[in-house]
């Protein structure tokens, strides 16, 4: 049975979220945007797609008064080149690698000091990455995170790595945050064909459109809005760390591997220094 989402108030906090101008993000703006917060952030690759999803909102219900769109480019998809068949960003990393998991890594290292000093036990602060259920699929080489040394004969297999780094990354940090009032969240919205087109191939994208019609699991970019937003908000989910679809769900072994995830974080972070980025 879907769940569903209760009124809640959220005039004492402060929301940031990422990819907010298509797709589930779209509508986790909408939806967000009823709940009365102190501040939505929404950050927006240029000025059009950010005045693009304030009218929505608007039109949508007219909730716009405590909502600020900053001009933050982390996917520079604009000025991607294609090369070897993989398909890079101007700072030489595969798409999807920069776009899934260095750009909210990036984020949230920004905001992690301001977060400590912002939370308390009355208003913890939570910080969810939006996963798959493809994490289960995916590895992790450290000797070829951003597919140096080839693209995968699987043209999923980035988007499966990068959602698998996604679990490990929120592990991580959990245990980094575990006495400082935040609790971390990885999520599987469910299966919706937006999610999935930023793959840039046309053709796999119409497949997929095809296979979601005949298997009928596509859900609604609502449903899915709701998916990541009811575990954040639920105060049954107490625990950090943790994967969910449809509640609790067992993800990737290999995000239990406490060492892995350790040296993710790290050689994330070093990536990000490498290009003077923190």
């Amino acid at each position: 049975m879907p769940v569903k989402l209760n009124n809640y108030d959220l005039s004492k906090h402060v929301i940031i979220l990422t990819g907010a101008t298509y797709g589930i993000g779209k509508e986790m703006a909408r939806i967000l945007s009823l709940f009365n917060p102190k501040r939505l952030i929404l950050p927006a690759r240029n000025k059009v797609k950010g005045n693009n999803l304030l009218e929505y909102i608007k039109f949508s219900n007219g909730h716009i008064n405590n909502i600020e769109i900053w001009d933050m480019d982390l996917e520079d998809l604009q000025s991607i080149i294609v090369q070897n068949q993989i398909i890079k960003t101007k700072d030489n990393f595969e798409l999807q690698f920069q776009v899934n998991h260095l750009a909210p890594f990036l984020l949230t290292l920004m905001l992690l000091d301001t977060m400590k000093k912002s939370v308390s036990a009355e208003l913890p602060g939570k910080i969810a990455l939006t996963s798959s259920e493809a994490n289960k699929f995916g590895e992790i080489d450290f000797d070829n995170l951003n597919l140096e040394k080839g693209s995968y004969l699987n043209p999923f297999q980035a988007y499966g790595n990068t959602k698998l780094m996604n679990v490990l990354v929120t592990k991580e940090l959990s245990r980094i945050v575990q006495n400082e009032n935040i609790t971390t969240y990885s999520l599987h919205p469910g299966v919706i064909i937006t999610n999935i087109n930023h793959l840039n191939r046309n053709y796999l994208n119409y497949l997929l459109y095809i296979l979601l019609i005949i298997s009928r699991v596509e859900i609604t970019t609502e449903q899915g809005a709701i998916n990541v937003l009811y575990p954040v908000f639920s105060h049954e989910n107490k625990e950090t760390g943790k994967y969910y679809k449809d509640g609790v769900e067992e993800p990737n072994k290999v995000a239990y591997d406490q060492e892995v995830a350790k040296k993710l974080w790290d050689v994330s972070e070093k990536i990000l220094k490498n290009h003077g980025m923190i």
